[in-house]
C-alpha cells in the first residue's frame, strides 16, 4: 500500500478528539453529594456567570444560606455566592430581585405560570410535555446544583399520571435541600435512593390536597432531615402534622419568614420550622 494510502486508512480508524472546551467539561460534571447510593455521575447543564465552568463546591462550614417562605409552596433561596432561586413558582410570589433559576414542580395553575419574566435564565419544569418521557434536569449555576426526582400525581378519574410531579434538590455550600413538591404517593425505595440525604426538606401539610398528615410524616420520619418546613398550608391546620410526631423532633413556631443556615448551624434533634408567610 502506498504512504499516502497508509496514513489515511489509519487517520479513518482514530476517533477525533473532542474540542478542548467538551472535554473540559466532560472532565469537570458535578457528582451529587446528596445521594445516599451514587449510581452514574449525572449528565449536567453549566451555566456559568464568570465565563468559566463552575464545579459544584465541597462543604464549606462557613457559607451560609438563606431561605424565605414567600407563600403557598414558593420559597426564596439564596446561595452564598449569591445565586437566587424561586421554588415552585407561579408569579404571584416572587423574590424581591429577579430569580437566576426557577422551579415548577408540576403543571398545576397554583404551581406554574406560562409567563414568567423573561430576564429569569433558568425556567425548569418537573414534567415534560412529551408523552412517555419525564424530566431530566441537571444544572449548575454559580454555586448551586439542581436536581430533580420525578412521581407520579392523581391524575383524571382516579387514575395516577406517570412523572407528573417532580422533587427538586437544591445543593448548595455542602447542603442539600429539598422540595417536595405537589406529593400525591408515598416514595418507593428507589425514590430515596434518587434522593439521597436532605438536610433540609420543605413539605407540603395541606393534609388532603396532596397525602394526608400520617402518610406525609412517615415520609419525613424516613428522609431524616435536620430541619423541616411545612409549606402548602391550606386545609387542616399545620397542628394536625405536626401531631405526628414525638420527642425525636422539636418544633418551633419562627417569629417571621427568614432563616438562615450553614452545615454548621443544622439542628442536630430534627426541628419542624414553621416559618411566618401566606399558606
Amino acid at each position: 500500500m502506498k504512504p499516502q494510502l497508509l496514513i489515511l486508512a489509519i487517520a479513518c480508524l482514530v476517533p477525533p478528539a473532542l474540542p478542548r472546551a467538551a472535554a473540559a467539561q466532560e472532565e469537570r460534571k458535578p457528582v451529587s453529594q446528596c445521594q445516599a447510593i451514587a449510581q452514574a455521575i449525572p449528565r449536567a447543564s453549566f451555566a456559568s456567570f464568570s465565563g468559566e465552568t463552575p464545579i459544584v463546591p465541597a462543604v464549606s462550614e462557613g457559607d451560609d444560606v438563606k431561605l424565605t417562605f414567600l407563600g403557598h409552596s414558593t420559597f426564596e433561596i439564596e446561595t452564598p455566592g449569591g445565586i437566587v432561586i424561586a421554588t415552585d413558582f407561579n408569579g404571584w410570589y416572587r423574590p424581591v430581585v429577579t430569580p437566576d433559576v426557577v422551579t415548577m414542580n408540576r403543571a398545576h395553575s397554583t404551581h406554574y405560570t406560562l409567563s414568567p419574566d423573561p430576564a429569569i435564565k433558568h425556567v425548569l419544569h418537573g414534567w415534560s410535555d412529551v408523552p412517555g418521557e419525564k424530566a431530566d434536569i441537571d444544572l449548575v449555576v454559580g454555586d448551586a446544583y439542581v436536581r430533580n426526582v420525578t412521581t407520579d400525581i392523581r391524575g383524571g378519574y382516579g387514575g395516577a399520571q406517570q412523572d407528573g410531579n417532580s422533587i427538586f434538590i437544591f445543593e448548595s455550600a455542602g447542603l442539600c435541600i429539598g422540595h417536595l413538591g405537589h406529593l400525591h404517593y408515598e416514595l418507593t425505595d428507589a425514590h430515596y435512593t434518587e434522593i439521597g440525604r436532605l438536610d433540609i426538606v420543605m413539605v407540603p401539610v395541606d393534609g388532603g390536597l396532596t397525602m394526608g398528615a400520617d402518610s406525609m410524616s412517615r415520609i419525613i420520619k424516613r428522609l431524616r432531615s435536620s430541619l423541616i418546613l411545612p409549606m402548602h398550608r391550606r386545609g387542616p391546620p399545620v397542628e394536625r402534622f405536626v401531631s405526628m410526631f414525638g420527642k425525636d423532633f422539636d418544633i418551633s413556631y419562627a417569629p417571621d419568614d427568614t432563616i438562615t443556615v450553614s452545615m454548621r448551624s443544622l439542628p442536630k434533634k430534627p426541628l419542624i420550622y414553621v416559618m411566618k408567610g401566606a399558606q
